[in-house]
């Protein structure tokens, strides 16, 4: 055996279709081969017998912020906040991250109104010293009734990691805030605003939105097909919104807020992507159609952590008890199809050629556990 080449053995393996029990063998950051049976190597890695699947590849992640700004209006160095947070990512089995920065605050006082465009340099120093365990992209969330959401955008324009752009308006009244009484418990809960704050928001927010909204659009969705960045569409709820989707190029429509809205989605050809959290809960925090109820239908494509980066395993254990899905259906939704929605066809499976990014599992009270994580054939975690 190379001194570049490692052989998991005697593992249960997810593949596409299947669960194999058998060895596979990481050369050079790649998936070199896949066998059944154990393997007589004597160099050969004992797995005893635990399952290994695909790295996760996680979309949406809004952890990094949870990270920066632990508490309200306390910051802490990004350098720090990166560094716990890609330990928190890969423990979690997620081998590649989209990390999601939103730009763009319409009420000029939260995290998202802040230049965070450090972040860039932060990670190519610690990936030129081989200090990250995930790999890292770039998910840029555009708030389009923000008006400095293309000024705090412009540093991310230029990456070289920038894999996804998404179009969200957070306007009390629409969208994931249908329920006024639901987005009132959210800031006054999360952002600490008072009742009257918050109402006199609701009273602006529709000026806002008709100054800012249409134009930021425009130059996003012209930016995307210009790049060749993908698009996704954020908290459609009506049979418009993703009609509007599909009309801008989007190819992605990111927790939608209703059934009806992910059917017509999937029937446009658009990948649906929901919350992970709301699989593992149960239901919304927002009280919009549970995830479960869009697997059940058939029509979710794609899970992401969002908040929780520990939720993206446990919702595909989940999927297999609440929505009937075989283990290699309910893996598909953590790490192939996100993939393929990025762009991404290079990971995500368990198959000769593709990156040896791959997660070993054991269960645990009928729930899953991450014991180690490979990311490039490398052990990480």
């Amino acid at each position: 055996m190379n001194s570049n080449e490692t052989l998991l053995n005697n593992a249960r393996l997810v593949l596409g279709n299947e669960v194999l029990t058998g060895h596979v063998v990481l050369r050079d950051g790649r998936i070199a081969a896949i066998g059944r049976g154990a393997s007589v190597s004597p160099a050969a890695v004992d797995l005893d017998g635990d399952l290994l699947l695909p790295g996760l590849v996680e979309v949406h992640t809004d952890n990094l912020e949870r990270h920066v700004m632990p508490r309200p209006r306390v910051n802490f160095p990004m350098q720090s906040a990166l560094q716990a947070h890609d330990a928190e990512i890969a423990s979690a089995g997620i081998t590649t991250v989209l990390d999601a920065i939103g730009v763009g605050d319409p009420y000029g006082d939260g995290f998202r109104s802040r230049d965070q465009s450090a972040l860039l340099e932060v990670l190519d120093r610690l990936e030129a010293a081989g200090a990250l365990r995930a790999e890292h992209l770039i998910h840029v969330r555009c708030e389009l009734p923000a008006e400095n959401a293309q000024a705090l955008f412009d540093a991310f324009s230029r990456s070289r990691r920038l894999r996804l752009i998404s179009l969200m308006d957070h306007t009390p009244g629409q969208r994931q805030w249908t329920d006024i009484e639901h987005a009132r418990v959210y800031y006054t809960g999360k952002k600490g605003w008072s009742d009257a704050r918050f109402d006199e928001e609701v009273r602006v927010a529709p000026e806002r939105q008709a100054r800012y909204a249409t134009p930021n659009r425009a130059w996003f969705t012209a930016f995307a097909r210009e790049r060749g960045i993908a698009l996704a569409t954020h908290d459609d709820t009506t049979l418009a919104h993703v009609d509007e989707a599909q009309a801008l190029g989007a190819t992605m429509s990111e927790f939608p807020t209703t059934l009806e809205a992910a059917r017509h989605a999937r029937a446009l050809g658009l990948s649906t992507v929901a919350g992970a959290p709301n699989v593992v809960r149960g239901g919304s925090h927002s009280g919009n159609v549970s995830a479960i109820a869009l697997a059940s239908a058939g029509v979710l494509d794609a899970l992401s952590s969002d908040y929780v980066p520990s939720s993206l395993l446990q919702a595909a254990w989940k999927l297999q008890q609440d929505a009937g899905y075989s283990l290699p259906e309910a893996v598909r939704v953590v790490s192939r199809a996100p993939a393929l929605a990025c762009g991404l066809g290079d990971r995500g499976e368990i198959a000769v050629g593709l990156k040896a990014d791959l997660v070993r599992v054991v269960e645990v009270d009928g729930l899953p556990s991450v014991r180690e994580v490979f990311r490039d054939g490398r052990r990480v975690a």
